[in-house]
């Protein structure tokens, strides 16, 4: 039985499994790069006498190829999902909202901005800054 090798981000050498750095989420990005350093290691230690398979290789094409289109699908859906937060942040201003306080206290007021700087919409209320997934209630203003 052989022991498969890892390589490292960035390097074209293979480093034992033993000595590969590990991360400590437990979770790994495998990238297109990645994939392609994957592939180029196997077919140079590949034997001569014995090349691998045409359709091993379009299969793992195959598998870059759907990899590459997962990711792409990934980014637009985050994007799509920022743009939805915006645009519900933005249709709260002028509404009476509900929301709870930092001491734990349900609240109501009107929301009179929006903050887009950080990752998740912020709204202000009165003089209060509440994060959009703060919000509990939305009444309409008369």
């Amino acid at each position: 039985m052989t022991s498969i090798d890892a390589i490292v981000a960035g390097s074209a050498v293979p480093i034992p499994a033993s000595s590969a750095p590990s991360t400590a989420t437990g979770k790994q990005k495998l990238d297109g790069q990645m994939f392609m350093q994957l592939l180029v290691a196997q077919l140079r230690a590949q034997d001569p006498s014995s090349p691998m398979d045409t359709n091993a290789m379009m299969s793992q094409t195959t598998q870059l190829s759907s990899m590459e289109q997962l990711t792409s699908l990934t980014s637009v859906t985050q994007e799509t999902f920022a743009l939805q937060m915006r645009m519900a942040a933005a249709g709260l201003v002028g509404k009476t909202v509900g929301y709870t306080a930092a001491d734990g206290r349900p609240q109501t007021g009107i929301a009179s901005a929006v903050s887009y700087a950080g990752a998740v919409p912020m709204v202000t209320i009165g003089s209060q800054s509440v994060s959009l997934d703060a919000i509990s209630g939305v009444v309409s203003a008369s």
